[in-house]
């Protein structure tokens, strides 16, 4: 009997081995431009330039999310074009100051 236990053991051991292999599925979540990290939400680079894109995509600019994450000039063009939607109002925020004003 103890042969038999022994025996399923090392069979069963592969296959737990492959399980604890697996890596685990990492994707970030974003909702309306703010990340979920453990329930809460929280303005990352990451969301706040997808939402970006994803409303200049709305207002008929054609861009993808990876031109605006990867290019700052093509983030503020976009900022420029529809930056003034409320939804944006922390994404686009560098791209669409004034400056000071006298």
């Amino acid at each position: 009997m103890s042969r038999f236990i022994a025996a399923a053991g090392l069979l069963a051991l592969p296959a737990l081995m492959l399980v604890a292999a697996a890596p685990a599925e990492a994707k970030i979540v974003c909702v309306k431009g703010y990340q979920i990290v453990n329930g809460s939400p929280i303005a990352t680079p990451y969301c706040q330039d997808t939402l970006v894109a994803q409303v200049a995509r709305e207002h008929g600019y054609k861009v993808s999310d990876a031109a605006v994450l990867n290019n700052p000039n093509t983030k503020r063009n976009v900022c420029q074009f529809v930056g003034r939607d409320i939804r944006l109002t922390t994404a686009c925020v560098d791209a669409n100051s004034q400056g000071r004003r006298f």
